[in-house]
């Protein structure tokens, strides 16, 4: 209708009813998903993600990432990338001799807990190397994967073994040796060190221990040549949790030296607090010094979980209030955009608007509760492909309780049947608001209730 400019710097479009009218009939008649896009334009990317190490069960500080990595995977998927979500396995170097010993029981132990008794009770080997790694298979099996694909619901496309596909083949050693015929290591106190100072680093790192162990940092610099050179993945994104900042610059400057400068990027995600009745709580005192991701969505439940989470930007602590997540009234967020859904179906599963066949006459609106929800639908497209672009997930749970908001009004302004009438133009905004509401939860992966 008219565009204007108000101080300090906004600009103000007014849209014509008729452009949102048409704009409804056009959305309801396509069969696809609405939301798609091509900004990805087929660029290959790999999401790395979760990849805890398989030493105990997923805690809820490590699971954090998965939520946010599905999500964004599936966000990016939707906006034509070419996505691979991947898991590393951390499956040998310290960590899992450390994890032998504790499974013996020697003067070495390093984890506890329950897991701890019961693999030291199946597990009959006694060097410690081989007892970490039968271990570790036994934890990835029936603790790691069960929690993930099952209790949080996240695919991945693939499990990359540190093991199997980095050392066994020889991998490090190969980009170690490049390295150091490129000059990028120097030898000191019997170690091998990389400068990384000299590519943006705050200091060098040791990549060679003395004993002639890896560090993480030397597996990173074989992954970043599976990935790149080996996958032609044209971007890398790491999703860390925030306790791994320090390592950050070292990867940066490993992804530099190798020729992939611009083509690594790491998200941080900060930690989580679980909290009832005012008090910070602490599951899981039994199993060692960890909250279970496993305790808290059997709990709580997935949907609620993953939806609360997934609110908070990744630089912001969560503190996770346990009585909101099993409130099921209009105070829990996910509750109430579930059950506006519900409300939608219940609406569309009346009789008399069963019999009504979609675009059976032009669209009017004018009250302007219907034309704030049809306005905020329209925007579907352009919020997902905003996310894909700028990485903030938490833009999709909110633009979903705008939706249930902005219904929720609709319906308590706006007659969709009255007296046994239907208003047929009233009727194509609730169809139209289950499906775009509909395609908003299963990119955020929370199940759309008929019934509440």
């Amino acid at each position: 209708v008219k565009i204007e400019a108000i101080k300090p710097g906004f600009i103000n479009f007014y849209l014509n009813p008729v452009f949102l009218s048409a704009q409804v009939e056009s959305i309801l008649k396509f069969k696809g998903d609405y939301g798609r896009s091509d900004v990805g334009r087929g660029e290959k990317i790999q999401l790395e993600f979760i990849s805890a190490n398989p030493t105990g069960p997923l805690t809820v500080g490590n699971g954090r990432g998965g939520f946010y990595g599905d999500v964004l995977g599936n966000v990016m998927t939707a906006c034509d990338f070419n996505v691979t979500k991947e898991y590393l396995i951390n499956d040998a170097g310290n960590q899992i001799t450390s994890l032998g010993h504790s499974v013996l029981k020697d003067e070495q132990a390093v984890y506890s807990g329950d897991y701890i008794n019961d693999l030291h009770e199946r597990i009959k080997e006694s060097n410690p190397y081989q007892v970490g790694q039968q271990a570790a298979k036994i934890i990835l099996d029936e603790l790691l994967k069960p929690t993930v694909e099952e209790g949080m619901k996240v695919k991945f496309d693939n499990w990359f073994s540190e093991d199997t596909q980095l050392r066994q083949t020889k991998k490090i050693d190969q980009v170690i040796d490049w390295l150091k015929q490129e000059n990028f290591l120097y030898e000191k106190d019997n170690a091998w060190w990389f400068k990384s100072s000299e590519h943006g680093d705050t200091r060098d790192r040791v990549l060679v221990k003395t004993n002639g162990e890896f560090t993480y940092l030397a597996q990173d610099f074989a992954y970043l040549v599976s990935k790149f050179k080996a996958r032609k993945f044209s971007k890398v994104i790491n999703i860390w949790g925030a306790d791994h900042h320090g390592d950050v610059a070292g990867l940066l400057a490993a992804a530099k030296v190798l020729g992939y400068a611009g083509k690594q990027e790491v998200i941080l995600m900060q930690f989580v607090k679980l909290f009832k009745d005012g008090q910070e709580v602490r599951m899981s005192k039994r199993r060692g010094t960890y909250v279970a991701m496993s305790e808290l969505l059997e709990m709580v439940g997935h949907d609620a979980v993953r939806f609360l989470f997934l609110m908070y930007s990744n630089n912001t602590h969560i503190n996770f209030d346990l009585n909101l997540a099993q409130e099921r009234s209009e105070k829990n967020p996910v509750y109430y955009v579930q059950y506006a859904y519900a409300r939608i179906s219940g609406i569309l599963r009346q009789k008399e608007v069963e019999e009504v066949k979609p675009g059976s006459k032009d669209l009017e609106y004018s009250h302007e509760a219907e034309l704030s929800l049809a306005k905020l639908l329209i925007r579907y497209p352009e919020v997902l492909a905003q996310v894909a672009l700028d990485y903030e997930v938490q833009k999709l749970p909110s633009y979903a309780l705008e939706i249930a908001d902005k219904f929720h009004q609709f319906y308590h302004q706006c007659r969709v049947i009255n007296e046994g009438k239907i208003d047929l133009s009233r009727l194509e905004l609730v169809r139209l608001t289950k499906k775009i509401l509909g395609e908003v939860l299963a990119v955020i992966g929370i199940s759309a209730p008929e019934k509440m």
